[in-house]
């Protein structure tokens, strides 16, 4: 892991110093996603608070803080974005949900089997998401990658899908919660930072969250199972407050989408990367992130694949498609919904 972040920061150089002459003195506040990720410690953070000041020859600095080390749960950090307590964020999309519904459409639980097929999804659908977030949302979006697979960890083995009746599932979005019911479990919205310890103790009996995430943050404590199917990829938007951006150089925006767009492929590319190792350092295989966890790993059948496709089309799809409205499926239906060949119907 350590050889190929070197390389990953060796290849993808960011702007060159020309870029970074004459900037005006700018300051900016960002709040980041979660800490304990290599995201976070070897790509993000260093980016906003050793790269961008180095490269822009100390003009541009930052202060830059994950939300999980200021107290924060999650899905405050857009709204806090919008009332200039930050200047930007990278929100985990699927906390945002609740407050627009259009962030799901990215990543609907069960719709990207694969993570090529994710990475094109996302691509189709960054535009609308970046249309709403700057007309409706006084946001501007800059940046939109994701962690691993977010997949299913469990205290006991279960049986597929068909297992998941009955039990207790920790879900971070609507559209997650959607596809657990649809096989008789029951979502429960919990916070990151609350899961390992609701796994130790009991009080629910799976979690969803990215492969190598899990092992990051300790759940083999309590999950004695990892069933691989990719159910969402925790999509993230690097977004900014539209007056902050707006008010910005345009030599200050020029060098900040450059570096950025460099920052977002580097993301993907680890996160291509981080999803199998997750699954072996979960699972008893070799891990490069310290010592080897032993849970069972349980792969999915034919069958499952089935039925996870048929839960997107019953379940997920319609009921995404009501809580964001007419306007927002057709928007969906016109780009992702032609990829996939779906159709979202908002009645």
């Amino acid at each position: 892991m350590r050889n190929l972040l070197i390389g990953l920061a060796m290849t993808a150089a960011l702007s060159s110093p020309a870029l970074a002459q004459q900037l005006p003195a700018t300051q900016l506040k960002l709040i980041g996603g979660l800490s304990v990720t290599t995201q976070s410690k070897l790509l993000e953070r260093p980016f906003w608070t050793e790269k961008v000041p180095q490269l822009s020859g100390g003009q541009i600095k930052v202060d830059f803080k994950p939300f999980n080390e200021i107290g924060l749960k999650g899905p405050e950090v857009l709204r806090l974005v919008q009332r200039d307590v930050a200047d930007g964020s990278t929100p985990f999309l699927g906390h945002m949900a609740g407050d627009v519904p259009i962030n799901e459409g990215i990543d609907l639980a069960g719709l990207s089997p694969s993570y090529e097929l994710f990475r094109k999804v996302s691509d189709t659908f960054r535009p609308v998401l970046a249309e709403h977030y700057d007309k409706e949302l006084g946001l501007k979006m800059l940046g939109v990658w994701s962690y691993q697979a977010q997949v299913l960890f469990c205290r006991e083995p279960i049986s597929g899908l068909a297992g998941l009746k009955g039990r207790k599932v920790r879900t971070s979005s609507a559209t997650q919660a959607d596809f657990v019911s649809y096989f008789g479990g029951s979502g429960v919205p919990m916070p990151i930072g609350e899961t390992q310890q609701a796994l130790v103790t009991g009080v629910i009996d799976c979690g969803i969250v990215g492969t190598l995430g899990a092992y990051q943050l300790k759940w083999g404590e309590g999950a004695k199972a990892v069933y691989s199917l990719p159910i969402t990829w925790g999509s993230i938007a690097f977004t900014m407050n539209k007056k902050k951006w707006d008010g910005l150089d345009p030599k200050v925006q020029s060098f900040l989408t450059t570096n950025i767009k460099k920052l977002e492929d580097d993301i993907w590319a680890l996160n291509d990367k981080e999803h199998q190792l997750g699954i072996d350092c979960n699972t008893g295989k070799e891990c490069s992130e310290g010592k080897t966890g032993s849970m069972k790993l349980i792969t999915p059948t034919a069958e499952d694949e089935a039925l996870r496709r048929e839960a997107m089309v019953k379940a997920v799809l319609p009921a995404w498609a009501k809580r964001c409205g007419a306007q927002c499926a057709t928007a969906w239906n016109n780009s992702v919904g032609k990829l996939v060949n779906l159709t979202a119907a908002a009645n």
